[in-house]
């Protein structure tokens, strides 16, 4: 009895955090919205966490594995969410970059489509369960891996300017509910990649304990492009380049 009430009190915390990192890219939107551009903000991370999402919320279903319903509700609340998400980058992308966009898209939702009509008409019982968690685990760590590129930006520039404190909070408390909901449930596929996105989560609280008064701080000339904050979305650095490297042209010219 104590042990469910913890499982519960874990899944419910995690939903609660785990919504907070959903919604964190409304800022990134708005801003998309109000200017009608993507700018040079990229779509990749929403699209992989619509199918992160997806998986996960497909693993949460009763007839692929038990107890798991929580997990199914937040991540199908973070499957709508990151679809208007998805749509509205599509609406605002470029005509080059919305053909690349819808192009993964398509490949993202064939994916997902594939793992869910295997799992329904290929497999069945404890190996539908492995064949969806061992799916929805890896991409689990994707989507938690995807802020080592601001944390090396913080470590190179040594500054958080670009890592929000209460966002890089939540990704540690998402991760550490979730990792203990699924080791209280005995499920290695929701406690393992939670796990790792806890230990990650931890490390940008480390870091930015460590360079939290160096916010802000003026670029020193010929200073490398910051990636924008995780809060703002993931730039595309190559862009970036692109834009610098015509920037230095015109100068010299």
């Amino acid at each position: 009895m104590v042990m469910a009430i913890w499982i519960i009190l874990g899944g419910n915390l995690g939903n609660a955090t785990a919504l907070f990192l959903f919604l964190a890219p409304t800022i990134t939107f708005r801003r998309i919205i109000r200017s009608k551009s993507t700018e040079l903000f990229s779509g990749i991370p929403y699209v992989m966490t619509m199918l992160n999402c997806l998986l996960s919320a497909w693993y949460g279903m009763p007839f692929v594995s038990k107890n798991n319903i929580l997990v199914s509700t937040i991540n199908g609340t973070g499957a709508a969410i990151e679809v208007i998400y998805v749509l509205t980058f599509i609406i605002y992308a470029p005509k080059t970059e919305k053909a690349k966009f819808i192009g993964l898209l398509t490949l993202v939702l064939t994916t997902f489509a594939g793992v869910a009509l295997v799992s329904l008409v290929v497999l069945h019982g404890k190996s539908r369960e492995i064949f969806c968690g061992f799916a929805a685990a890896i991409f689990s760590i994707i989507m938690y891996g995807s802020p080592l590129s601001i944390m090396r930006t913080v470590i190179k520039t040594k500054s958080v300017e670009y890592m929000p404190f209460f966002l890089s909070l939540f990704v540690f408390l998402c991760g550490t509910s979730w990792f203990v909901f699924g080791l209280l449930g005995g499920d290695l596929f929701v406690s393992v990649p939670n796990g790792v996105g806890g230990g990650l989560g931890a490390l940008q609280l480390i870091l930015y304990f460590i360079y939290r008064n160096n916010k802000g701080e003026a670029k020193k000339p010929g200073a490398a492009l910051p990636v924008h904050s995780m809060q703002m979305g993931i730039a595309k650095l190559h862009q970036q380049k692109e834009l610098a490297a015509n920037e230095s042209h015109v100068d010299k010219v």
